[in-house]
């Protein structure tokens, strides 16, 4: 199974930019709303940056660090199958 980047998201213009920048990838992913934190254990997280992305390469913040993910060349050999996620 591989694992997929986690897009983290909030209502600004910006997150839905980057969704539509993943959308238009065709690579997979899961889109997180920063409010799941809220209603979940967490708690609000106001240092978060959104949007961001939660990848087994790498944490990148911003719209840029999006665009910076999508255009890096992912080899699924990189990663083993036990490492989790």
């Amino acid at each position: 199974m591989k694992r997929k980047p986690v897009l983290l998201i909030d209502d600004a213009e910006e997150s839905d930019q980057a969704i539509q920048i993943f959308d238009q990838s065709g690579r997979e992913y899961v889109k997180y709303h920063i409010k799941k934190f809220e209603e979940s254990c967490c708690g609000e997280i106001p240092t978060t940056i959104t949007p961001s992305v939660f990848a087994p390469e790498g944490i990148y913040k911003g719209l840029s660090g999006v665009k910076e993910y999508l255009s890096t060349e992912i080899k699924d050999s990189e990663f083993s199958e036990s490492a989790y996620w």
